[in-house]
């Protein structure tokens, strides 16, 4: 995904705009999920067959080969961007990283996972179905026999593949899960230098933030995961980490010194990333479109799925800005630091929790699913929230 940022030069805050994929995501996605829904019923065995283009581990898909090169070229260009550097210059700013880092591990992931289980398994349980279940994937390593019960869910057999089925509701807590998880990384560049926030403490965090996320990722996960008696996959998320975020992380580290030693920074950035913008606009558009090819019985069935969904979805994105806004004016921080404490904490890496969603629990599953409806929502309301920012910037000390 394209995050490159404007010159910074330019002096009028309202020269700062974002380039048009990042500006019409939302009809992008919505564009995938019309056409991935289009091609389930058209060529439904389309999408199985590249799906079933896997890694096997005793006997069962674990790693999707066409979707683990798409999502590699989603994380990639995120992480090549990422100048390491920065984090050496956050230790001049410990009240902001401080803050940002509570909000984002010690907070969101337990408002998210108490927000989305209210609504999804108590408020909405009626019209999602209470009886409605969901196949996912066998933990990786896990060989129970059919019938068996883990969790909430129970092994069946299903296409003469061993599946776990859970309820649907739950599924849907699992994307959630993944994606409260998951501090932005990637479009909260854009939303920083929006809002007219400290660049600098922008990408200082987005730094920290992938390393955190190297430990803490799998270990929230699993353990929330758990809370809601759903599938805790140990083996598997750790290869998800190793692959989504460790692999990515590793090669852009890498990759970038040797091209800005060979080409010079201005080459990598000029050059070098526009390159890389189609292939990761076009990876992230093509998995949206496997994803919702499997999921459009779902929707055309009960099309008000997303809406249930978007709903704890935006109440969460909304909670959890408010509390970095207005923890930022208690602690006194300057507006230039606030507003990127506020939107990454508010924002979702969708990237990370597409990818685990799909190696966990399946390309079909409803897990995958929410974690697209994050994509969906997160545009227009990150621009609303932007707005709301630079309306309020006579709150903070200058």
């Amino acid at each position: 995904m394209s995050t490159e940022l404007p010159d910074q030069s330019s002096p009028e805050p309202s020269s700062r705009e974002m380039g048009i994929f990042e500006r019409y995501l939302t009809l992008w996605v919505a564009l995938c999920i019309a056409g991935g829904i289009t091609l389930g019923k058209l060529a439904p065995e389309f999408a199985r067959t590249l799906d079933g283009m896997s890694i096997y581990v005793n006997e069962s898909p674990v790693i999707s080969i066409p979707i683990a090169i798409c999502l590699f070229f989603m994380m990639y260009p995120i992480m090549v961007k990422i100048d390491f550097g920065e984090v050496l210059k956050a230790g001049q700013s410990i009240r902001p990283v401080g803050l940002t880092l509570f909000i984002n591990w010690a907070i969101k992931p337990f408002t998210m996972y108490a927000i989305a289980s209210f609504f999804l398994g108590t408020l909405f349980l009626t019209v999602i179905g209470p009886d409605a279940v969901d196949h996912v994937k066998m933990p990786l390593g896990l060989n129970l026999d059919v019938g068996a019960h883990y969790g909430a869910g129970k092994v069946v057999l299903l296409e003469n593949m061993k599946m776990l089925e859970i309820p649907l509701w739950r599924s849907y807590l699992a994307g959630c899960i993944l994606l409260g998880v998951a501090p932005c990384t990637a479009m909260v560049l854009v939303w920083g230098y929006l809002a007219n926030g400290k660049d600098e403490l922008t990408l200082a965090m987005v730094a920290i933030n992938s390393l955190t996320m190297l430990v803490l990722y799998g270990v929230l996960g699993g353990f929330l995961l758990g809370v809601g008696k759903l599938p805790i996959p140990w083996q598997a998320l750790l290869l998800s980490v190793g692959i989504y975020v460790a692999l990515p992380l590793v090669a852009g580290y890498f990759s970038r010194k040797w091209i800005i030693a060979r080409k010079g920074k201005v080459w990598f950035q000029e050059k070098f990333l526009h390159v890389l913008t189609p292939l990761t606009i076009s990876a992230l558009l093509l998995t949206l479109v496997l994803l919702f090819s499997f999921k459009g019985e779902t929707i055309l069935d009960n099309p008000l799925t997303i809406l249930w969904i978007a709903i704890p979805l935006f109440l969460q994105t909304l909670l959890i800005f408010s509390l970095g806004y207005g923890l930022s004016k208690w602690f006194g921080l300057t507006y230039e630091n606030a507003a990127p404490v506020a939107m990454i904490g508010a924002s979702n890496h969708f990237e990370v929790a597409i990818a685990t969603s799909t190696m966990l629990f399946g390309l079909s599953s409803g897990a995958a699913l929410a974690t697209v409806v994050g994509v969906l929502i997160e545009v227009p309301l990150m621009l609303m929230l932007v707005r709301f920012c630079l309306r309020t910037k006579n709150w903070f000390p200058q």
